[in-house]
């Protein structure tokens, strides 16, 4: 009698853990699962316009496990070169050569991040290049691109009405999987970064064929005079995405080095200016009118996203303060990446 009861109880314990996860796909393990498995990011952009080998210079790139350097667009025929220069960005070729062996000497894996937020005019059109009739050749150029820099992958930040209208037209997942099918074999990355509103979203067919989908969590509440990144913004936008069905392992949450004074409308300020006027600023979220990350908010976003996700991404790297005020280090202190890789060297 006792033998039945243990194995009813072991039978119905088995049926519960198994319905743990019913809340989300099952197509994707449970969360708590996930987190004794994933590898946690931490993804720093650096734009192509500024000076990177000055930003990678001065980064503490122990705390980094990509760089994404943002970003490259291609000219009216799909190519991403001109003579050895990027398109639109020429004579960054030097810069980003730099940036790689740099970050390949750290132990830090690059990428180059296609699009942006404005298409600068010099670039071709993006629409027209992802229709099936001009697709592989895109391709086929990012791959070249990849080979010539030593890329370790791509990231896709093509956002706003252009992802919208190439979305609707449903060439934007055929090119994500097109681009994997190409690039996974390499053993190189394809990533994105997207939005968390209806109209500035990928499509969820495209999210089985990134490796990591990079949430932009800011730039919220656009003609309030609100915090644009709170915390409880990054949670809402973790869990939808959870919702959707992207994969924890896969999901990386935004988070900010900049802030806004007034409406996210007015303009963005670097969180080093902010807290250049005042150090204590860098340890609240709201400084005279300027609204952004501090300290504690940065490391309260980093635990949340390490718990339930793959991982932090940076919108940007050059915006960050030095030292005790670095929101990169208040990062570093909420992670093991350093420790990771001070063991892999010393083994």
């Amino acid at each position: 009698m006792k033998k039945s009861s243990i194995l009813i109880t072991l039978m119905l314990a088995v049926l519960l853990l198994n319905g743990c996860g019913a809340g989300h796909s099952k197509e994707y393990a449970n969360i708590n699962d996930q987190e004794k498995e994933v590898a946690k990011v931490v993804i720093g952009y650096i734009p192509t316009w500024k000076d990177m080998r000055k930003t990678i210079d001065a980064t503490d790139l122990n705390i980094l496990t990509h760089i994404n350097l943002s970003f490259l667009n291609p000219d009216a025929s799909g190519a991403f070169l001109l003579n050895g220069e990027p398109i639109c960005s020429d004579g960054a070729s030097a810069d980003i050569k730099y940036v790689v062996k740099k970050a390949h000497d750290n132990g830090v894996k690059v990428l180059v991040s296609l699009g942006g937020g404005t298409i600068p005019q010099c670039s071709g059109d993006w629409k027209g290049l992802l229709q099936s009739s001009h697709r592989t050749t895109v391709v086929n150029n990012l791959k070249a691109l990849a080979d010539f820099y030593n890329l370790d992958g791509i990231d896709v930040d093509i956002e706003g009405r252009l992802l919208n209208d190439i979305s609707e037209a449903g060439d934007y997942t055929p090119f994500i999987q097109e681009l994997r099918a190409v690039l996974h074999p390499l053993g190189k990355l394809v990533t994105c970064a997207t939005a968390s509103y209806v109209g500035g979203m990928i499509p969820k067919s495209s999210i089985p064929y990134f490796d990591y989908v990079n949430i932009m969590a800011y730039d919220n509440h656009w003609m309030r005079a609100e915090n644009h990144a709170t915390f409880e913004d990054a949670v809402r936008d973790m869990e939808m995405w959870l919702d959707l069905g992207c994969p924890a392992d896969k999901l990386v949450l935004g988070v900010p080095f900049y802030g806004y004074m007034g409406t996210v409308g007015s303009g963005g300020v670097a969180y080093k200016t902010i807290v250049e006027q005042d150090p204590n600023a860098a340890q609240v979220d709201a400084y005279k009118e300027y609204k952004y990350n501090g300290i504690p908010t940065m490391q309260a976003k980093t635990e949340y996203a390490i718990k339930h996700g793959a991982g932090i991404m940076i919108w940007e790297i050059s915006n960050d303060a030095s030292d005790s005020l670095s929101l990169l280090q208040a990062i570093g202190k909420k992670t093991k990446i350093r420790e990771d890789r001070y063991k892999k060297g010393r083994g």
